[in-house]
C-alpha cells in the first residue's frame, strides 16, 4: 500500500538574503571584535623586534579593521532589532543567546586599549582632548558591563531556564566584563596622571573594584563548572570550544592586577591626611601584592588551558565515539582567551624578567595570530552564502512552527491512511459475503475507494 510523500516547507539552504542574515545576526558577532582587538594588542606587545615599525603598522592595521567591523556590528545589530522588533525579547530570554551580550563591553574595551596605548601614548595624536574622549567611552563601557554583571545575572536567576547539566563556560561572559573593563582602566590611569591625579586614582579604584567583583563571581561559577564537567562530562560537539574561556577572567584579571599594582605604585602618595595613602610604602606594597596575584592568575589560567586542550583532544580523537562539531560562530571564542593568556604571560615575563616566560608567551601569542588567521579566513568564505548567520533562538521558533506543520500533515495523512484500510475491509468482507462489488483505482499519488451495494 503506497503512502503519499509528506510536504516541507521549501527552503533555500544554500544561501541567505540579506534580509536574513540581518535577521541572524546576533551578538555573539562580537566576539570577532575581541578576537581581532586582542589579536591588535598582542602585536603592539610582542617581546621580539618591537615595538619596531613593522609591527606598529600591523597593529594599526588590526586597529582600524577592528574599528570598522565594529562600526558595521553596530549598524547591522541597530537594523535587527528595527527591522525585527519582536526578536529582541526572544534574544534576551535565550539561555545562551542573551549572555554573548558581554561580548559588546568587552569588544569596545579592546578598541580603546588601543587608543590609548597607541593613538595617544606612543604617537602622541589627538592630545589632552582625545584622550578625555576615549575616558568618556570607558565609563560608557563601564555602564553596559554594570548591565551585565547585575542586570543580565540577575535575569539569568530570575527569567531564563538552565541546569547544570546544560551549564557551559558562557556564563562567565557576563561577569568577566568587569574584568576586562578594570585592565582598560589600568590603561588609561597612567595617561591620565600626566593632567590630573585625581582622574588618574579614581580609575584606578573603580577598575579596582571592578576586578575584585569580577573575579569573585568568576570563581563562584568555576567551582559549579568543573562540579558539571565531572558529573556530566566535557560539553558536546562545538560546545567544547567554551572549555577555553576560563582562561579570559583569569587572564585578563592577572593583567589587570599587574596594571592596578603599577598604578598605584605611580599614584601613591598622596598629601592628604589618611595614614595609608599618605605612606611612601604604600604603592610599593600595593604593586609586589598585584604582581603576586597576577601570577597566581597566571597559574590558574594555565590549569584551565591544559583541561581544555584535554577536552578538545577527546573530539579530535578518531577513535573517540564523542561528537564531532562544524565550524560556527562560536569558534571564535577561541581567540581572545587565548590571546589574553599570552598576553598575560608576556607581561609576567617583562615584570619578573624571567626568558622562559618571555619564549612560552611570544610561542602562545604567534598561535593565537596563527588561529585568528585560521578563524578569519574561515568565516569570509562562509559569509558569501550567509551559512555562518545563526541564531539559535530564531531557529528553534522556525523549527517549532515547521514541526507542528509536518505533525498535522502527518495525522492529516494517517487519518486518510485509516479511513482507506477500513474500507479495503469492509470491501473485502463485501465480496466475501457476495453482497457488494468494489473498486479500487489511483489519481496519481492517490488511491481511492468506491463501494456499492451488488445490483440484483
Amino acid at each position: 500500500m503506497s503512502r503519499a510523500p509528506s510536504v516541507s516547507p521549501k527552503c533555500n539552504a544554500n544561501k541567505k538574503s540579506l534580509k536574513d542574515c540581518v535577521r541572524h545576526f546576533t551578538p555573539a558577532w562580537f566576539a570577532v571584535i575581541m578576537g581581532t582587538g586582542i589579536v591588535s594588542i598582542l602585536w603592539h606587545n610582542y617581546p621580539y623586534d618591537g615595538p619596531s615599525k613593522t609591527f606598529t603598522v600591523f597593529t594599526y592595521t588590526f586597529f582600524f579593521l577592528n574599528l570598522t567591523l565594529f562600526l558595521i556590528f553596530n549598524v547591522l545589530t541597530v537594523a535587527r532589532y528595527i527591522i525585527f522588533p519582536d526578536i529582541w525579547s526572544l534574544m534576551i530570554r535565550h539561555p545562551v543567546q542573551s549572555l554573548y551580550l558581554g561580548c559588546y563591553p568587552m569588544g569596545l574595551t579592546t578598541l580603546i586599549n588601543i587608543a590609548v596605548i597607541l593613538v595617544y601614548q606612543q604617537d602622541r595624536i589627538g592630545g589632552k582632548r582625545f584622550l578625555h574622549f576615549v575616558w568618556g567611552i570607558w565609563w560608557i563601557d563601564i555602564v553596559l558591563s554594570f548591565c551585565c554583571v547585575f542586570g543580565l545575572v540577575h535575569w539569568m536567576k530570575t527569567r531564563q531556564d538552565h541546569a547544570l547539566s546544560k551549564m557551559t563556560a558562557i556564563w562567565l561572559l557576563p561577569v568577566v566584563t568587569f574584568i576586562v573593563a578594570s585592565s582598560t582602566g589600568g590603561i588609561l590611569a597612567p595617561a591620565l596622571l600626566e593632567h590630573s591625579r585625581y582622574h588618574a586614582l579614581i580609575t584606578l579604584t573603580v577598575s579596582a573594584f571592578m576586578v575584585f567583583v569580577g573575579l569573585s563571581l568568576a570563581f563562584m561559577i568555576f567551582s559549579a563548572y568543573i562540579l558539571r564537567l565531572i558529573t556530566c562530562g566535557v560539553p558536546p560537539g562545538a560546545s567544547v570550544i567554551s572549555t577555553f574561556i576560563p582562561l579570559g577572567p583569569m587572564g585578563q584579571g592577572g593583567y589587570s592586577m599587574l596594571l592596578l599594582g603599577q598604578g598605584f605604585r605611580a599614584v601613591l602618595p598622596l598629601s592628604n591626611s589618611s595614614q595609608v595613602l599618605s605612606d611612601p610604602r604604600t604603592g610599593e606594597t600595593l604593586n609586589v601584592i598585584c604582581v603576586a596575584a597576577g601570577f597566581v592568575l597566571w597559574a590558574i589560567a594555565t590549569m584551565w588551558f591544559l583541561y581544555a586542550l584535554l577536552a578538545v583532544s577527546e573530539l579530535l580523537n578518531p577513535w573517540s565515539e564523542a561528537e564531532k562539531f562544524p565550524f560556527k560562530l562560536p569558534v571564535w571564542g577561541l581567540i581572545f582567551p587565548n590571546g589574553v593568556y599570552a598576553n598575560l604571560t608576556l607581561q609576567l615575563a617583562k615584570e619578573l624578567d624571567i626568558k622562559s616566560l618571555r619564549v612560552y608567551g611570544a610561542i602562545h601569542a604567534a598561535a593565537t595570530l596563527i588561529l585568528w588567521s585560521l578563524v578569519f579566513t574561515r568565516t569570509l568564505t562562509l559569509l558569501h552564502h550567509g551559512r555562518i548567520f545563526d541564531s539559535p533562538c530564531i531557529e528553534e521558533i522556525d523549527m517549532g512552527r515547521k514541526n507542528r506543520k509536518d505533525l498535522n500533515e502527518e495525522l492529516t495523512y494517517r487519518h486518510h491512511e485509516q479511513q482507506e484500510e477500513e474500507a479495503m475491509v469492509e470491501l473485502q468482507q463485501g465480496l466475501a459475503d457476495g453482497d457488494l462489488i468494489g473498486e479500487v483505482w489511483r489519481d496519481g499519488d492517490s488511491r481511492a475507494v468506491t463501494i456499492r451495494p451488488m445490483d440484483m
